[in-house]
């Protein structure tokens, strides 16, 4: 047994990628996409036939200029996602615009036309995964969306101010970036590399695990943006980890043993009084990396989501 297949059976596996080949390659139960892995995406040839079917529903859709880039960008969003959905028995991830992180109502708007896009194309809303960055307007947008059956993924989140903030809203799912926490504290403090056991993405996700399961909190933890298979395989036994191809290629091609590294508590505590949008910000605000990274990650997707939209500006 490799150990892609024992990791497995501590841990639900997403593939970190647009790229159906890959996807088909690892059978993963989920997938997650963001505007970065749809730009690289559609460099490609292969996705050609997206980009022009993307087009072609922009300008039979209508409206100004800018009405049409937006919604050949959509578009080809939920027709990545509708072919990914066809190799994968679980649920894809896609992600809302960046630039509007700040906007709850603007957040809730867009979800609404993405699942309804994706159900136009037959996919129940039980299949998607809105993504979401974990700013205070973007949790309380999904704790919104959670009523009328829209279930989301809280992205880029950093602190645990975020993750408290995300469980006390009973949010779906949450996407702590592992690496990116690891590269701000070796940049910033070490200049050199950490294990896992003082890596600080690592035990940020065992924070997060050991209080979601001691609080009995149901929403899903989902490791992300790994650097190296060690930071995955400290974190064995989380809910999910979405993994790039080729970190999936490291673990299906090692035979090493594998421990599994995180397992629920069998008695729970009552868990404390919800924080309040003050409280959150302050925490939050305490953390440097976290906001350094929040707001990094959210300007980059934005840049991405720009990008893209230049690629239809001209073809549109």
């Amino acid at each position: 047994m490799n150990q892609l297949e024992a990791l497995k059976k501590f841990t639900t596996i997403v593939a970190d990628t647009s790229d159906i080949e890959s996807i088909c390659k690892y059978k993963p139960s989920d997938a997650t996409t963001n505007p970065s892995l749809i730009l690289s995406a559609v460099s490609s040839k292969s996705y050609n036939k997206f980009l022009n079917r993307a087009v072609s529903y922009a300008k039979k859709k209508g409206g100004s200029r800018k009405d049409k880039i937006t919604n050949a960008s959509d578009k080809i969003l939920v027709d990545i996602g509708v072919e990914i959905l066809k190799n994968i028995p679980g649920y894809i991830s896609s992600e809302v615009d960046a630039r509007l992180s700040f906007n709850k109502e603007k957040c809730i708007l867009k979800a609404k036309k993405i699942i309804n896009m994706y159900e136009k194309k037959g996919i129940p809303r039980n299949r998607v995964l809105i993504k979401l960055a974990s700013t205070w307007e973007c949790i309380k947008a999904a704790e919104e969306l959670k009523k009328e059956n829209i279930s989301c993924n809280l992205t880029l989140l950093f602190s645990f101010a975020q993750a408290r903030a995300c469980a006390e809203s009973n949010v779906f799912l949450i996407s702590p970036f592992v690496g990116r926490i690891y590269d701000w504290h070796v940049s910033h403090h070490s200049g050199s590399k950490l294990s896992f056991e003082i890596d600080p993405g690592v035990l940020s996700v065992h924070k997060i695990y050991n209080y979601y399961k001691k609080h009995n909190y149901k929403t899903i933890i989902m490791g992300a943006s790994f650097r190296n298979v060690e930071q995955i395989l400290a974190l064995s036994g989380c809910d999910r980890l979405t993994i790039s191809p080729f970190l999936l290629n490291k673990l299906e091609s090692s035979s090493k043993e594998l421990t599994r590294q995180l397992t629920p508590p069998s008695n729970f505590v009552k868990p404390p009084l919800p924080l309040s949008e003050e409280n959150f910000r302050w925490e939050h605000n305490q953390d440097e990396m976290a906001v350094n990274k929040l707001s990094e990650g959210i300007r980059n997707f934005g840049k991405d989501q720009v990008c893209l939209e230049n690629i239809f500006s001209k073809l549109i």
